[in-house]
């Protein structure tokens, strides 16, 4: 999962928005760093991701990754799931437009930017600003994020290939998507993950 999910999940399973969004710029115990609710919020995060890359449906979307880009296919995945849910938010969330979650989520982050590590103030620079998380549902997008993150990490430069198995196996990763999304959302709103 990436931004969107992540926030998305936190929405349902009332958990801290704040929180879950900034995991990925935490390493090791948050407790005495954080208030409680953010804290819980770094660990749903966490739990998340240990769930979805053992779930059986993200298991056979690497499959369709070539020898080059398979060492990749998680975080081009994550991205993927993120571009297949702002696709099909109203769908999915028919009650919260996706313009008005991302105008509160916003809200909720902004609460716990001053003191947070630089590098997540930098991301939300651009995040809300440039409207990513709308604009994960154009594919053209979610290729310049890829480069992006290939451009910043060197030693992730596969990514910016990876491109191509997303392309030639569109249809697979969105029944993919279909098939794991939804249980996530109950497990989210029944406090299961």
């Amino acid at each position: 999962m990436n931004f969107l999910a992540h926030l998305h999940l936190a929405h349902l399973a009332d958990s801290s928005l704040p929180g879950n969004l900034l995991a990925d710029f935490v390493r090791g115990n948050p407790e005495n760093l954080y208030a409680p609710a953010v804290v819980d919020g770094i660990y749903m995060h966490r739990r998340i991701d240990v769930m979805t890359d053992n779930l059986p449906e993200v298991k056979i979307a690497r499959e369709g990754f070539r020898a080059q880009t398979r060492r990749v296919a998680p975080i081009t995945l994550d991205v993927m799931w993120d571009h297949f849910l702002s696709r099909h938010w109203a769908q999915l969330s028919p009650d919260f437009s996706l313009e008005d979650f991302v105008r509160y989520a916003h809200s909720q982050v902004a609460t716990i930017l001053p003191e947070s590590p630089p590098r997540f103030v930098n991301l939300n620079n651009y995040l809300w600003s440039e409207r990513w998380l709308e604009r994960y549902r154009e594919m053209s997008f979610i290729q310049n994020v890829l480069n992006g993150m290939a451009n910043r990490r060197p030693r992730l430069d596969a990514l910016r290939d990876s491109w191509q198995d997303l392309d030639a196996n569109y249809a697979e990763l969105e029944s993919l998507f279909w098939q794991f999304y939804p249980r996530m959302m109950e497990q989210a709103i029944s406090r299961t993950l």
